[in-house]
């Protein structure tokens, strides 16, 4: 179980005067079930938005949810140079599909084409964005978060039949 993984690094206390250091709240690097599954929820959803400065979108929303930061982040680079256009493309043609519009023909990688073309694809990608960003992110949150709780009881229950 990941638990054990994190607990067994702690050891050292580099984290412990990390956090009393900076004064930084322990939800923010704490490895514990709603933790990280928030951090997850957060990261997927600000990742599919296309906007820049992913990162300090998870930051600013840190003190209104707490949740593993590290975490957050790194779920946020999914989108990266090589990911982004095949994504938003994905979220632009179920934006497209969702307000019932034909998709553009004339689709060309290049910043003159979408400058111009700014206006039309601007509200189907939104839309995609949305749609993928809370579908995406709540069935991984919930996924995981039956997965930790299916792993806990399958350790217990694995604990209680060596004891016997």
């Amino acid at each position: 179980m990941i638990r054990k993984v994190f607990k067994k690094k702690r050891k050292n206390g580099k984290i412990d005067s990390f956090i009393k250091k900076y004064n930084i709240p322990r939800e923010f690097l704490s490895v514990n079930r709603k933790s990280v599954t928030k951090a997850l929820l957060v990261g997927i959803f600000i990742a599919f938005i296309p906007m820049p400065f992913q990162m300090l979108a998870v930051l600013g929303v840190s003190p209104f949810i707490r949740f593993n930061i590290p975490i957050a982040i790194s779920m946020v680079w999914l989108s990266n140079p090589f990911t982004m256009p095949p994504m938003y493309y994905m979220e632009y043609l179920t934006g497209t599909w969702l307000l019932g519009m034909e998709p553009l023909d004339d689709l060309e990688m290049t910043m003159e084409w979408f400058q111009s073309h700014l206006d039309d694809i601007f509200i189907p990608l939104y839309v995609g964005t949305l749609f993928y960003s809370v579908t995406v992110s709540t069935l991984v949150y919930f996924i995981v978060n039956w997965l930790w709780i299916r792993s806990v009881n399958k350790e217990r229950t694995s604990k209680k039949k060596s004891k016997a």
